[in-house]
């Protein structure tokens, strides 16, 4: 029952990201393929997936326990809150504090956990911004 609903929850998220990529207004200078395209892929891809756990459900899943909930919970709040303090104390330390805490909760020992988390904020930043030359939001360090 539970993967049917998911299925048809996804589902309704495909119609909607699909309607919301048909109403994006072109502009005169776009390219052949347009700014429709690559949404209306993932909106597609997402419909027929969850057609297809609608059709066929797995078996009655075992729920977890109220404190593996929490722990969920707890992941998704960091989420928001890392989006919410990027702007603000910029990427490097948002993408560092965030990703030590989802480690250490994925079970790595809190010291690794800082050490990893660091490096891959640092990684991501070399890649993205200094290599591919993105912009990424800056914080009060400058990075």
């Amino acid at each position: 029952m539970s993967d049917r609903i998911f299925g048809a929850i996804g589902l309704l998220v495909a119609i909607g990201y699909a309607w919301a990529a048909l109403i994006i207004e072109e502009s005169f200078l776009s390219d052949a393929v347009g700014p429709k395209a690559f949404p209306l892929i993932i909106a597609a891809v997402l419909a027929m997936a969850s057609i297809a756990i609608f059709l066929k459900p797995d078996a009655e899943p075992r729920w977890p326990s109220l404190s593996r909930f929490m722990e969920i919970a707890a992941a998704v709040l960091v989420m928001v809150l890392y989006a919410l303090a990027l702007p603000e104390i910029g990427f490097v330390i948002a993408t560092a504090v965030a990703a030590s805490y989802l480690t250490w909760r994925l079970g790595t020992a809190p010291l690794f956990s800082l050490v990893s988390g660091t490096a891959t904020s640092l990684g991501i930043y070399v890649v993205f911004h200094l290599v591919l030359g993105l912009s990424l939001a800056k914080g009060p360090l400058g990075i």
